[in-house]
C-alpha cells in the first residue's frame, strides 16, 4: 500500500499525465483526419515529461488503470462533441429542406392561381365573343317582307331564306327538323292528318299568325317555325333535341 499523501499526489499527477497524453493523441488523430498540420506547444511536452516521472512511481497495474480511465473520458468527450456537431448539421439540413419545400409549394400555388386566372379570363372572353356573335346574327336576321314574292321557290332559295332568318349557330338544328318534316317542301301536305308546309303545322292555318300568305310564302312559314321552336323549346336546337328523343316536336 502507498502512503495516503503520496497516493493522492501521484494519482492526481497520473490523471494529468494521462489526460495530456490523451489530448495529444486525440489531437493528432483529428489533425491527420482533417489534413491540418500539427502544432504542439513545447510547454505541453515539457509538462508531460515532468509528469511522466511521477507516473513511474505508481505501480504498473494502477498506471494502466489510470491511463485507461482518462483516455476513455477523453474519447467520450470527443464522441459527444462529434454527436453534437452531427446533430447541428442534421438540423441545419432539415431547416434548409423545409425552406426549399415551402418555396416549391408557394411557387406551385402561384402557378396554379395564375393558370386559373388565365382560364377564367379566356372563358369570359369567349362568352363575350359568343354573345356578340349571337347579337350580330340576330341583328342581321331578315323578315319575310325582305324577300320578293314569287310564284314558286326552289329548295336552294328556301334554304337561303332560312339561313338569313335563323341564327347561325341554330341553323343546322333548324335544318334537321325541316328535312325530317317536309324535305324543304313548303307545299307539303300530310294526306292523313292535313299537316301542312315546311314544319307540317297542324292545322296549317296556325301559321297565319306569321302572315296571311302562309300557304304560298316559305319565308312566312320560316318565320312561324322559328317562333314556334323558340317559344316552346327555347331554340331550334332545343326543339331538335326533343325531336330526336320523341320523333315529333
Amino acid at each position: 500500500m502507498l502512503e495516503g499523501n503520496r497516493v493522492s499526489r501521484i494519482s492526481v499527477r497520473g490523471f494529468a499525465v494521462a489526460s495530456a497524453t490523451a489530448v495529444t493523441t486525440v489531437g493528432a488523430v483529428v489533425g491527420v483526419a482533417s489534413g491540418a498540420p500539427q502544432q504542439h506547444d513545447s510547454n505541453d511536452f515539457e509538462a508531460t515529461a515532468n509528469d511522466a516521472t511521477l507516473l513511474a512511481d505508481i505501480p504498473t497495474g494502477q498506471q494502466a488503470q489510470v491511463q485507461t480511465s482518462s483516455l476513455t473520458q477523453q474519447a467520450d468527450a470527443q464522441l459527444n462533441a462529434a454527436d453534437s456537431a452531427a446533430k447541428k448539421s442534421a438540423e441545419e439540413s432539415a431547416r434548409k429542406a423545409a425552406a426549399e419545400t415551402a418555396v416549391a409549394k408557394r411557387d406551385a400555388a402561384e402557378k396554379q392561381a395564375k393558370a386559373e386566372k388565365e382560364a377564367k379570363a379566356r372563358a369570359e372572353k369567349e362568352a363575350k365573343e359568343r354573345k356578340a356573335r349571337e347579337k350580330a346574327s340576330r341583328s342581321e336576321n331578315r323578315d319575310p317582307s325582305d324577300f320578293p314574292v314569287q310564284g314558286s321557290y326552289s329548295v336552294g332559295q328556301i334554304q337561303a331564306m332560312a339561313r338569313s332568318m335563323v341564327p347561325g349557330d341554330q341553323f343546322q338544328c333548324f335544318s334537321n327538323i325541316v328535312n325530317h318534316e317536309s324535305s324543304w317542301n313548303y307545299r307539303a301536305v300530310n294526306a292523313s292528318s292535313g299537316a301542312y308546309g315546311l314544319f307540317q303545322a297542324l292545322p296549317g292555318s296556325k301559321m297565319s299568325s306569321a302572315g296571311s300568305d302562309w300557304q304560298t310564302n316559305p319565308a312566312t312559314q320560316i318565320k312561324w317555325g322559328l317562333s314556334y321552336m323558340d317559344g316552346r323549346y327555347g331554340s331550334p336546337c332545343g326543339a331538335w333535341s326533343f325531336w330526336q328523343a320523341n320523333h315529333w316536336y
